[in-house]
């Protein structure tokens, strides 16, 4: 699997867990910049995986733990799978206070 299609996978697997979404430096509403936004949330390198998230739920630890249960499986068998998981909650959406 090539680093694109890891990214890819990753952020299919984190749309699973309600409460947390990619956090990207480009606004959703920006459509006409050709690039992968949500993909923009995610550094692979052989020691670490890391992602930037937005909490849109509380408590983040639980949300956290969902997340690297979902993410793990799409590293096995990869170049990343011994890779070190960093989740970095960069946000929490006023959503999570409602």
């Amino acid at each position: 699997m090539i680093a694109n299609e890891a990214v890819e996978k990753i952020i299919g697997a984190l749309k699973g867990v309600a409460g947390l979404r990619p956090a990207t430096p480009v606004s959703p509403e920006t459509t006409w910049l050709p690039v992968d936004r949500e993909g923009m949330a995610v550094d692979l390198t052989p020691e670490v995986v890391q992602i930037r998230l937005i909490a849109t739920r509380l408590p983040i630890p639980p949300l956290l733990d969902r997340a690297s249960e979902a993410v793990r499986p799409v590293l096995a068998g990869t170049e990343w799978e011994n890779a070190r998981l960093r989740l970095v909650v960069t946000d929490l959406d006023g959503a999570a206070f409602a």
